[in-house]
C-alpha cells in the first residue's frame, strides 16, 4: 500500500509564490501522531490529509507543531488536487468533513470558491505590549477574533504592513494568539500579514482562515460585500472575499501543483 502526496502553491497561479501546502491522499485515516510527524517532516505551514468517504472527503490540517482547526490554503490545495487528479469532475463540488464542520469548494473556471464560516471580530481597547515588537507604525484599530484565535491590528498604510519586521522570538514567548497586521490599499481593498508563532509558523505566506475574520472587519469599514485582498508576505497571494453579513463567507483563490510523489514504505 502506498499513498500519493502533492506539493501545491495556493492562492496563486505562479509557482513558488502564494502559500505552499502538502496534500496527502489516504484510503483510511492514519493516527494523529503519524499525521503530526509527517507534517513536521514536510515543514510547511500546513499539511492536509484527505480521506475518501464515498462521494465526500474527510480533511484534517496540521502545522509542523499542532493540528489546525481551520486552514484555508490547505483546503484550497486539497480541492485543487482532487480536480487535477480526476477524483472529482470539474462540475462536482469538493465536500470536506472537518473539525470546522462541512466545507465545500466549487470550481469556477480558473478560480476556486470556498464556503467557510465567517467570524465577526470584537473591538479591543488597548494593544498588548508585544505589539511594539511587530510594528512601529501607529495602531489605528484593534479587534479580536471571537474565538480568540487572532488579533487584528490595523495600521495606516500598505507600506507600513510591508515594512514590518517582527521580533518572532518575542511573539513566540508572549503572544497567546496569532497577530494579523492589516491596512487599506490603493491597489486592493486591503492588505495583510499573518504571524502565528504559537502555531509553529512565524509568518504564514497567505492565510485563508484569517480572511474569515478580515472579511467582516473590512466590510464594516468599507461598506463592500466583495473585497479584493492581498497578503503581503515575501511570497504574496491574492484572495477575493465575499461576505454579505451572514455566518458564512466565500473565499476565492487559485492554485498550482509544484511536485508530486509517493510515500516510501518506511513512512507508512
Amino acid at each position: 500500500m502506498s499513498f500519493p502526496y502533492y506539493h501545491v502553491d495556493a492562492f496563486t497561479r505562479q509557482a513558488f509564490s502564494g502559500n505552499p501546502a502538502a496534500v496527502v491522499l489516504l484510503e483510511q485515516e492514519k493516527s494523529a501522531e503519524w499525521m503530526q510527524a509527517f507534517a513536521a517532516e514536510m515543514n510547511l505551514s500546513d499539511t492536509g490529509f484527505v480521506v475518501v468517504l464515498k462521494d465526500e472527503f474527510a480533511l484534517r490540517w496540521f502545522t509542523p507543531t499542532v493540528e489546525a482547526k481551520l486552514c484555508g490554503h490547505c483546503t484550497l490545495a486539497s480541492a485543487h488536487i482532487l480536480w487535477e487528479t480526476g477524483r472529482l469532475a470539474a462540475h462536482e463540488a469538493a465536500v470536506f468533513h472537518t473539525h470546522s464542520g462541512i466545507l465545500q469548494v466549487r470550481k469556477l473556471g480558473d478560480w476556486m470558491e470556498m464556503d467557510f464560516p465567517a467570524f465577526v471580530p470584537k473591538a479591543v481597547d488597548s494593544a498588548p505590549d508585544f505589539i511594539k515588537s511587530v510594528t512601529n507604525a501607529e495602531v489605528l484599530s484593534l479587534a479580536m477574533h471571537p474565538q480568540q484565535h487572532s488579533l487584528i491590528v490595523e495600521i495606516p498604510t500598505e507600506e507600513d504592513v510591508r515594512a514590518a519586521r517582527p521580533d518572532f522570538s518575542v511573539l513566540r514567548r508572549q503572544a497567546d494568539f496569532a497577530v494579523i497586521l492589516t491596512a487599506r490599499s490603493e491597489s486592493y481593498d486591503f492588505v495583510s500579514r499573518y504571524f502565528a508563532g504559537r502555531f509553529g509558523v512565524d509568518e504564514d505566506p497567505v492565510t485563508g482562515s484569517a480572511h474569515c475574520v478580515l472579511g467582516p472587519y473590512w466590510r464594516a469599514k468599507l461598506g463592500k460585500d466583495t473585497l479584493k485582498a492581498f497578503q503581503a508576505s515575501t511570497r504574496g497571494g491574492d484572495v477575493i472575499v465575499h461576505y454579505d453579513g451572514g455566518d458564512r463567507i466565500r473565499l476565492l483563490g487559485q492554485a498550482v501543483t509544484i511536485a508530486e510523489g509517493t510515500l516510501a514504505s518506511a513512512a507508512l
